[in-house]
């Protein structure tokens, strides 16, 4: 028989004080083309729909990052812009390219407006709570 942790699931969902959008290219047409005259792959503009909107936690990565992070800093200090989304198990799923907005932040309101892109599918999935790795969209 299997430990019920539904009442921690609860007060950690309550701790999640980031309210969000998720976003996504439902209908890949985002993926890029192929320009047959030069060979190059150009980006299309697709049409992300609103795929789901609740509360979450946008954080800086604690760890020191594994990965060569956007701004360069190298793997022995923590990333300016390595971000971790903790999302309740009610969120769908994420896919690579998905984008997450930061409508409004309780805990940092400089972070409100920011948008994130999800850079694994799933980094972990806890017991009451699931990580994702962000990158910051310019």
């Amino acid at each position: 028989m299997g430990l019920d942790l539904s009442c921690v699931q609860r007060v950690v969902e309550g701790m999640l004080d980031d309210r969000v959008e998720l976003w996504r290219d439902l209908h890949g047409e985002a993926d890029d083309a192929l320009d047959e005259s030069t060979g190059k792959l150009v980006p299309q503009a697709g049409t992300p729909q609103r795929c789901w909107e609740g509360l979450a936690a946008i954080v800086l990565s604690g760890q020191l990052a594994n990965t060569r992070a956007l701004d360069g800093m190298l793997a022995e200090a923590p990333s300016s812009t390595s971000y971790t989304g903790l999302l309740p198990l009610t969120a769908p799923r994420t896919r690579p390219g998905d984008v997450l907005v930061v409508v409004s932040s309780a805990r940092d309101s400089h972070l409100s407006g920011f948008r994130f892109r999800v850079g694994e599918a799933s980094m972990a999935s806890n017991t009451v709570v699931r990580r994702v790795r962000l990158q910051i969209l310019g």
